[in-house]
């Protein structure tokens, strides 16, 4: 009997002790983490999943634009910059929610509504989601523009803001539109899908699907699904100083012939030019609207 009520006192210690470190841990986490706190420690942690994009391995030899960018940074900010890879979009998502990351370093699109949710780096690049279908044994595809999306169901990944640019295509062109998110794919799976014939049609950004596309002689990426966008990396809507620190360094980086040559092989040049256009306009009305904001004061 004493010998039941012993083991019985040693599953109560035991059941007492994990409860508090459950305690210890979802406090941790929910404890707002910033520039400050990054700092104090010199880690970054980041959340990134495979793509040709982002994070590629390739003969024992890591690529990826997303990646090379993260070590330039590391070079310049002296952090140690640990990377932690996911299988989904919508992994990382929920562990930069959680704060086990701090940055999610996948190219993101800046849209209305995700800035309404999240803080984005200053632009990383230009993209824009396409279609991906497969060709017939002639080269001929049976989604030629997007009037002809009625009644089909677009695969894409879990979580992705394309859902919204789906839903706003369906309503502008009055045509009823299917939408499956696939768990746990990110655009390698949903190209490979399409290929050996599991789906007929996802949806992806052009740059990875030009990349990945490469692999099939069956696939299509012509049709454009949206407008070219901005993409960024995301943070927590409190990583305000973080995101202002991060967009030095990147500013920085960003002068660099180094930079230059990474952007062009990812983007092609053409890309390269049209995004630093779009940076000097955007400056440039900076200073317009600083100067006007000043005359304005000295007027008043």
């Amino acid at each position: 009997m004493k010998e039941r009520g012993r083991k019985w006192l040693h599953i109560v210690a035991i059941a007492l002790i994990l409860a508090i470190a459950s305690t210890i841990i979802i406090q941790h986490n929910n404890t707002p983490r910033d520039y400050p706190q990054i700092a104090t420690h010199g880690v970054l942690n980041v959340g990134m999943y495979h793509s040709p994009l982002s994070y590629n391995i390739i003969n024992d030899s890591i690529t990826g634009y997303d990646y090379e960018l993260l070590q330039m940074l590391k070079r310049l900010s002296g952090w140690d910059v640990k990377l932690h890879h996911e299988t989904s979009m919508s992994r990382c998502m929920q562990k930069l929610n959680n704060r086990t990351y701090d940055v999610v370093a996948c190219q993101t699109p800046i849209t209305s509504y995700n800035t309404n949710k999240y803080l984005f780096s200053k632009p990383l690049s230009l993209n824009k989601q396409v279609l991906i279908q497969r060709t017939d044994s002639t080269g001929n595809v049976s989604i030629r523009n997007q009037l002809d999306l009625q009644g089909c169901t677009l695969h894409i990944v879990q979580d992705s803001p394309t859902r919204l640019r789906i839903e706003n295509l369906a309503q502008e062109t009055g045509n009823t539109i299917h939408i499956c998110e696939t768990h746990n794919h990110n655009c390698d799976s949903l190209v490979r899908l399409v290929a050996t014939g599991a789906i007929d049609y996802a949806v992806c950004d052009e740059v990875n699907a030009a990349m990945i596309a490469a692999n099939y002689d069956n696939i299509n990426y012509d049709t454009a699904i949206g407008f070219t966008q901005f993409m960024s990396w995301v943070m927590r809507p409190e990583s305000t100083i973080l995101c202002d620190s991060l967009n030095r360094w990147i500013s920085v980086i960003q002068q660099s012939d180094e930079y230059r040559e990474l952007y062009t092989q990812y983007f092609g040049t053409k890309n390269f030019e049209k995004l630093q256009r779009i940076g000097q306009r955007a400056q440039g009305e900076k200073r317009d609207t600083t100067h006007t904001e000043t005359a304005n004061h000295s007027y008043e």
